[in-house]
């Protein structure tokens, strides 16, 4: 089978990843499980081969160099893929991420209307998508860069690695800059984005202590910075972003981020029942209140319970979002117990919420 031919069939069936290891059948993630695709096991030979067919000449160095390399691959008429080559005891091993590069794609973000709106029409500040490896946190932020490039005239520069959604200039100018091919860094495209005359700045992930900085300087001087973090709730994500700072640091970078905070988007993938996954979310949003939570490091954990009374506000908790899809009968009680921030008040949501099924049935 060609390769192409093999990354068609992964599409077509709906898998997230394709991943190809010697001894092994083709392997793909469906429904967040690996599943084999193809019978014959992969020979060295045939891994070995993807380093040539994938990479360019300065990736295929990196891979020399490092022993693995991250890059984007392209095929006209089939689809964007973010892949991983790596060695492990001796051989090549690949792990390719479907990337979804249409409108379509991005009509599946669950978020509420009102929620992308709020982000899109921000001025300034700061906007963080959280979650772990493969939750969707690219596709949610590429929906609200696209919601912004429809509504509003500005200039938007995106440093991504690699690049996942190729946006066209609609009302807004967007420039993309690759990791690697286009910019050393995040940090330092970051700084450079900021001569660039941007209104929209979006940096692909946080990942240390100078591209945690820059972002908040960006938003401090009147731009609206976009980014991701690998936490799991809006909690950590503040402690997360602090702990990034030295310790000599972290009360100015902790006003400074309270200040900026726009908003934060938690998220994770469940299993959908009868197949599928949803994604449930969790929203902050930064009011005068949840700013001098922030502030205050020993009231920080009382952002909880602001999640949990301002759904007025168009915040929600996880577990309020958990519950509301259990009652919808998207997912069933072990996974949201599962997932449950605290699965003793998810416990008694879904109670409360079977009660009322019982009542209403015999009505």
């Amino acid at each position: 089978m060609h390769f192409n031919d093999l990354l068609r069939q992964v599409l077509e069936r709906g898998a997230s990843d394709l991943h190809l290891h010697v001894g092994l059948p083709a392997m793909a993630r469906l429904d967040g499980k690996l599943v084999p695709i193809t019978e014959a096991q992969l020979s060295p030979k045939v891994t070995a081969a993807l380093v040539d067919a994938l990479c360019n000449e300065a990736q295929r160095a990196t891979f020399e160099a490092k022993h693995q390399v991250d890059l984007a691959y392209s095929v006209a008429g089939l689809g964007r893929f973010r892949v991983n080559l790596f060695r492990q005891r001796g051989s090549v091993s690949a792990v390719l991420r479907v990337i979804s590069s249409d409108e379509k794609g991005l009509a599946v973000v669950n978020l509420p209307r009102e929620t992308i709106e709020h982000f899109r029409d921000q001025e300034k500040g700061l906007v963080l998508v959280t979650g772990p490896t493969g939750s969707g946190k690219s596709t949610t932020l590429a929906r609200i860069i696209d919601e912004i490039n429809a509504a509003h005239p500005k200039m938007i520069v995106t440093v991504e690695d690699p690049i996942e959604y190729l946006h066209r200039s609609k009302r807004s100018v967007v420039v993309q800059r690759e990791l690697g091919m286009d910019a050393p860094s995040f940090s330092e495209a970051l700084v450079a984005a900021m001569r660039q005359d941007p209104d929209v700045i979006l940096i692909g992930e946080i990942r240390d202590h100078a591209t945690a900085a820059a972002a908040i300087s960006a938003a401090q001087t009147g731009h609206l910075v976009f980014s991701t973090l690998h936490t799991q709730d809006s909690v950590r994500t503040i402690n997360r972003m602090i702990e990034l700072f030295p310790p000599h640091e972290r009360d100015t970078a902790r006003i400074l981020f309270a200040e900026s905070l726009v908003g934060i988007v938690s998220q994770r993938l469940l299993a959908r029942k009868g197949g599928g996954r949803v994604a449930a979310t969790e929203i902050l949003k930064g009011t005068l209140r949840v700013k001098d939570l922030v502030r205050d490091p020993a009231r920080t954990p009382e952002l909880y319970d602001v999640l949990a009374e301002a759904r007025l506000d168009g915040m929600r908790s996880f577990d309020d979002h958990l519950a509301e899809l259990y009652g919808e009968g998207v997912i069933d009680f072990e996974t949201g117990h599962a997932a449950a921030t605290s699965a003793q008040a998810f416990k008694m949501k879904a109670t409360q919420i079977d009660v009322g099924r019982q009542v209403a049935a015999a009505v």
